[in-house]
């Protein structure tokens, strides 16, 4: 069965990059699902939410690669 993780979910980018300049945890990633975030410094460009690729939330949606696998 497939984890309701982050890291498991269609819309988590592993932009591992560019999520460790906003998140300490190693295994960090973009969550795609909604749009970047507006930031409070002017002229700040908006940032995709960073999330632990452990963390989940209520959108999560397996990719149809783990979704395939968990059900064979």
């Amino acid at each position: 069965m497939t984890t309701c993780a982050c890291g498991n979910c269609q819309f988590y980018d592993n932009h591992s990059k560019a999520a460790a300049k906003h998140h300490k945890e190693k295994n960090a990633g973009l969550c795609r699902f909604n749009p970047p975030l507006p930031q409070s410094e002017n002229g700040a460009h908006g940032v995709w939410p960073v999330v632990a690729s452990k963390d989940w939330c209520g959108h999560f949606a397996a990719t149809v690669e783990r979704f395939m696998s968990a059900a064979a």
